[in-house]
């Protein structure tokens, strides 16, 4: 109940805080001005950082008691953030960024007792000490420089720090849990307005910020009294540190500063080689997804072998970039798509045969769908009979006196009834629901899916439902983590529930999409389900 509501609170009080420091953003002097080696070409306000900062501690401060090694964590992040900010003022000098990433590690190892003192075997102080020095400087460094794209630092730390809470939830250690969770709902707030294309950046503030808290937390999990592997840090942390040890390696190789910035990032290289902004954030937090596998997969065998396995997947990594590089390899030619999903589509059926095709079986296996759903569950509750009442009258309201906010009370009502629907429906079945209809209900399901993705790529609507990269983290961290084996929410049915849930809000945004503002036929697919309900709950 704790993870759950301090989730929310850091989610909707970074929302809320997003928008009210972007309005001060240019009186305060947070702007990142473009230049040659970034992306964008407008003045960007980068107060996001400041904002996440709030609302992940907000809640921390609310739930978790005061000890040691928590006020440490706080000390030391604000450190972080505040010469972050002066830095997202002033540009600060190379050197007065170090002293202030050292300052902060220090209040942690020396106030908080964070240190990595065990590799296999205990390290002395001597050793210990610089080690956690340089890791975690090291660390907080590698996220801030891998902040080039529009929602790629967020989204790589969103699903490091969701990792993290997971791995100590299992483990007990429900402070660093709700820690950890209470930093993904600030990012997941923030990266409302960060995915591309981006309104806000987080700055070095926000950078600084999610590596140092990341680092620490990898430490604080894996250093403490746990069954994981000493080395899982790096696995939690594995794209960043990859991306920055490559580039500086690349630098001294060519004879210059390690720490000059250039564009030979990762992210800028997968652009270079023809994929699209959007597309090369996708593929990161997909790297980044075999890494945090990799890191559930073993967190309990010895380090030689985590060690082993995560300097072979750097490798890989590395070996691929380089050989694209060598044998000028380009994800597409013009604006082909990569996977050549449209051209295909064409070849089979010809484009305006097969987005008729394709959109006329999304139309009506949803609405085929949606209509079993009303009729499945065994019972429905009087106060969902009520509701549905409620949403049929502003259905109706909506669509005759303010056209304009019809979609958005057919998108909420639809939010609204689905999870209780799609609950019901497969936990508590009526006794006339066979196996078979249940195996052909999933079946429609599936062909939603195959539907959904055929009319998004044939689509020549601008203003439709578009896929962004938010939308695949929400997939990774909402589909993935509840399948792992060891989760607590290994029910199978439950996670049947949250993918159909899914598939019918993605199939419901399609539609509301790609209709035109006049046409009704969602509006009496709800309304007649909405009326079946109803009914049923009343009577």
């Amino acid at each position: 109940m704790y993870l759950f509501t301090t989730f929310i609170l850091s989610l909707f009080l970074t929302i809320g805080l997003v928008p009210v420091f972007k309005r001060m953003a240019f009186r305060m002097h947070l702007v990142d001005e473009p230049d040659a080696r970034k992306v964008h070409v407008l003045p960007m306000p980068r107060s996001g950082g400041l904002s996440m900062a709030i609302g992940a501690f907000l809640p921390v401060m609310i739930w978790v008691p005061m000890d040691n090694m928590i006020r440490a964590v706080h000390f030391g992040c604000a450190i972080i953030v505040v010469f972050g900010l002066l830095d997202d003022v002033k540009n600060l000098k190379y050197w007065q960024k170090l002293c202030a990433q050292v300052a902060g590690a220090l209040v942690v190892m020396f106030l908080g007792g964070v240190q990595i003192r065990c590799l296999g075997g205990l390290l002395p102080l001597v050793v210990s000490l610089p080690l956690t020095l340089l890791f975690i400087v090291g660390v907080t460094n590698a996220v801030n420089l891998a902040d080039g794209l529009d929602g790629l630092a967020g989204g790589v730390a969103l699903l490091s720090f969701v990792s993290i809470g997971f791995f100590a939830y299992q483990c007990s250690n429900t402070y660093l849990a709700l820690m950890s969770i209470a930093v993904s709902g600030a990012i997941l707030g923030f990266l409302r307005y960060n995915t591309h294309p981006a309104v806000v950046f987080m700055g070095d503030a926000g950078s600084q910020m999610l590596g140092f808290l990341c680092v620490v937390f990898t430490l604080m999990l894996t250093q403490a009294n746990t069954p994981y592997s000493e080395i899982t840090p790096l696995f939690l942390i594995g794209f960043p540190i990859i991306d920055t040890l490559t580039v500086m390696g690349e630098r001294m190789a060519k004879g210059g500063s390690p720490f000059k910035p250039d564009k030979n990032h990762f992210h800028h290289r997968l652009m270079k080689l023809g994929l699209f902004h959007s597309e090369s954030v996708v593929l990161i937090y997909l790297l980044q997804s075999i890494f945090l596998c990799c890191a559930f997969m073993l967190r309990f065998y010895s380090n030689l072998i985590n060690l082993l396995v995560f300097i072979g997947l750097a490798c890989g990594i590395v070996f691929l970039f380089y050989l694209a590089r060598n044998t000028g390899f380009k994800f597409r030619n013009g604006n082909e798509s990569i996977l050549g999903a449209r051209s295909l589509l064409v070849r089979l059926g010809g484009e305006h045969l097969s987005i008729r095709i394709f959109f006329a079986l999304l139309k009506w296996v949803f609405c085929l769908v949606f209509m079993v759903q009303c009729l499945i569950p065994r019972e429905i509750p009087t106060y969902i009979g009520i509701f549905s009442a409620g949403a049929i009258i502003a259905i109706f309201y909506s669509r005759f006196r303010f056209p304009a906010h019809k979609k958005m009370v057919l998108r909420t009502s639809l939010y609204c009834i689905t999870p209780f629907l799609m609950y019901e429906s497969i936990i508590y079945p009526a006794l006339w629901v066979t196996h078979q209809i249940m195996l052909v209900h999933y079946g429609a399901l599936v062909v939603l899916v195959i539907s959904v993705i055929g009319t998004l790529n044939l689509t020549r609507r601008q203003k439709g439902f578009k896929f962004n990269p938010q939308d695949i983290l929400i997939f990774l961290v909402i589909i993935v983590f509840p399948a792992l084996p060891s989760s607590h929410l290994n029910i199978p049915e439950l996670r049947t529930v949250v993918a159909g849930v899914l598939i019918l809000f993605f199939s419901g945004d399609v539609l509301l999409g790609e209709f035109r503002s006049d046409n009704s036929f969602l509006d009496n697919i709800l309304i007649a389900c909405m009326s079946i309900v109803m009914v049923r709950g009343f009577f």
